[in-house]
């Protein structure tokens, strides 16, 4: 299975190699700009398997929202804001994707749940750093994830790869505010943040391309 996936997909199993081995790396004395390549590796790759014989469109849009959430994985080891801004940027890009695929009428319990996540992750993002001065900027760049999330959520994708993958998006990125604040010593959560966070990308990108394929776009690479 491995070794077709590797010849039907290469670029899907180059980043399932890269992103799932990725936490390996925190064990191995490796200078800090492999460090960060092997990072930025995981969600990169899902950029070259998003353009893979159709360029274009869609398509396009999500090797983008790829390539920016890769650049700011990368980011975040130099500098938090800067990080910051490159993933915002992908979330951007992100919520124009699914308004283009906006799910018509959907149910009132649906929209009310997109609707909580935009309103109350931002607002648990602002109490969990210890360091109130991070408070604002936390909830800031929360927003943008969550509404990247609500947007995925009442897209037409499925919401059982794309939807629930945004939704482990936004789950990381509370953990990682986490972090700074009540579960600062707690070893598993960095386990959980990463685990979250590829996973939840993974959901997207395979699940966009799959349903994009099935309504007739190009043959997927």
């Amino acid at each position: 299975m491995k070794q077709d996936l590797a010849h039907k997909r290469p670029w899907l199993f180059a980043s399932l190699a890269f992103g799932l081995s990725y936490p390996l790396s925190w064990g191995l004395d490796l200078g800090s700009e492999l460090a960060i390549a092997w990072k930025m590796a995981g969600v990169g790759l899902l950029a070259g398997y998003a353009l893979r014989k159709h360029p274009t469109g869609e398509f396009l849009m999500l090797a983008a929202v790829m390539a920016f959430w890769s650049l700011g994985d990368g980011l975040l080891e130099r500098d938090l804001v800067q990080g910051a801004v490159a993933f915002a940027v992908g979330h951007l890009i992100a919520i124009a994707l699914f308004w283009r695929h906006k799910r018509v009428h959907p149910v009132f319990s649906q929209r009310l749940l997109a609707f909580a996540v935009l309103l109350l992750a931002p607002a648990i993002a602002f109490f969990l750093p210890e360091d109130r001065s991070w408070g604002m900027q936390a909830a800031v760049y929360t927003l943008f994830v969550a509404a990247m999330a609500a947007a995925a959520w009442n897209s037409n994708f499925p919401r059982y790869r794309v939807g629930i993958g945004a939704m482990a998006f936004v789950a990381s990125d509370l953990l990682i505010f986490a972090r700074m604040g009540p579960l600062a010593e707690a070893g598993w959560v960095s386990y959980a943040i990463w685990g979250l966070y590829y996973g939840g990308v993974l959901l997207i990108a395979t699940g966009v391309v799959t349903t994009l394929v099935k309504r007739g776009h190009f043959a997927e690479g």
